[in-house]
């Protein structure tokens, strides 16, 4: 798909990959075809693009496809209902009842637990590595390792894997990388060049980035996986809408500036956490401290928008300082313009409670937004205290 584009620099391609002007009217932006099924030119006469049923294919969904996969230098990509949705598919057309995946010790809650509470009564079995310790890793693997799952900056402890080394020793072992590209977004970081097999987006992250939209994307450049995908997408119907693909495009032509200025916010806030006599630890990638600096140096552009950190008083402090803030609001999710803190061991992540992948009680995550700097670090300083 992104072929044609892919000579063009990363802003063109989010504004013009895919994104063509209608060829009946001119319209400049893509038209939201808010149809559920379309005419046929006698039986089985489906017109361009096989649209026969708007769960099969829908030409906004398609403008959509396209953009995501220039944007990661994909030769396919296909959008869903949910970031969880796209997981799902991923999982379920990747594996069968007696395979085995590895997953890193630091994850989305929610992938932890489809990982571990759905999949693993289906018997697929999984198992837990610091992705970023290469030997470990190795020592996960089994003859049955179809996967490895991987996050980088991984949620919520922003932990960084490098992406060509598990690529490596995934192939090595006739498995594939997954890598969940939500945190750094494809304009700093295109894990597909780093030679991972398939990319996973929740696009109601930072590439909807307004937080008034749910989605989900997989990028890939597996035909045969493709199609597999393709066919279990339409077989069990997680699909989006054709408002919320539009959401999702229009989200997109903005997301190198937006990704520009969270990248800026963020370093102000990190080097003020760093000093603050209530924080404990700053987990952000950008940071010359953080273990993973060196790798991430290697694989991003910037180091993007989420930092977390840990309150030298414990959870309570914790909870406390999320209460006080005024312009972060206290609410899931993240990439949005708007800035946000949460506290994962009672929200986001509360389905790792008491497993390898459990978090600090005392851990705070921050999805810095594009407000002006100085006022998000005045506002973190006065909840701290």
């Amino acid at each position: 798909m992104a072929d044609d584009y892919s000579l063009l620099g990363f802003e063109t391609r989010a504004i013009h990959a895919g994104q063509t002007p209608d060829p009946r009217t001119g319209a400049v932006i893509v038209p939201i075809y808010q149809t559920s099924t379309y005419a046929q030119d006698g039986v089985g006469g489906t017109r361009e693009g096989d649209y026969e049923y708007s769960r099969t294919a829908n030409p906004t969904r398609t403008a959509l496809e396209v953009a995501l996969a220039a944007l990661e230098g994909a030769r396919h990509g296909l959008a869903y209902a949910s970031g969880m949705a796209a997981s799902d598919v991923l999982l379920r057309a990747t594996l069968r009842p007696g395979d085995h995946l590895v997953l890193g010790n630091d994850a989305y809650g929610g992938t932890f637990r489809l990982i571990d509470k759905v999949l693993s009564l289906w018997g697929v079995e999984h198992t837990v590595a610091d992705l970023g310790n290469i030997a470990e890793v190795r020592a996960a693997i089994r003859p049955e390792t179809k996967l490895i799952w991987c996050e980088s900056p991984t949620n919520p402890m922003l932990g960084i894997a490098d992406i060509a080394a598990l690529a490596e020793v995934a192939h090595g072992a006739g498995a594939r990388l997954v890598v969940d590209n939500t945190f750094a977004t494809p304009y700093l970081q295109n894990p597909l060049s780093l030679g991972a097999d398939v990319v996973l987006h929740s696009t109601t992250k930072y590439l909807g980035g307004h937080s008034d939209v749910v989605g989900g994307a997989i990028l890939t450049n597996e035909d045969e996986l493709r199609e597999q995908l393709f066919y279990l997408r339409n077989a069990a119907g997680a699909v989006p809408g054709p408002f919320d693909a539009w959401l999702t495009l229009r989200g997109i032509k903005t997301l190198a500036l937006r990704m520009e200025r969270h990248s800026d916010n963020a370093e102000l806030i990190a080097r003020m956490l760093l000093k603050h006599p209530k924080v404990e630890r700053v987990y952000y990638p950008g940071l010359p401290e953080h273990p993973g600096h060196e790798v991430a140096s290697k694989q991003m552009r910037r180091f993007g928008g989420m930092i977390s950190f840990t309150h030298v008083d414990g959870e309570q402090a914790a909870l406390e300082a999320a209460s006080k803030t005024k312009l972060f609001i206290l609410a899931e999710s993240l990439g949005g313009i708007e800035s946000l803190i949460e506290h994962p061991g009672r929200m986001t992540h509360a389905s790792t409670a008491g497993s390898t992948l459990e978090v600090p009680d005392n851990l705070l995550r921050l999805s810095v937004g594009i407000e002006d700097g100085s006022d998000l670090v005045a506002d973190l300083a006065q909840a701290l205290g």
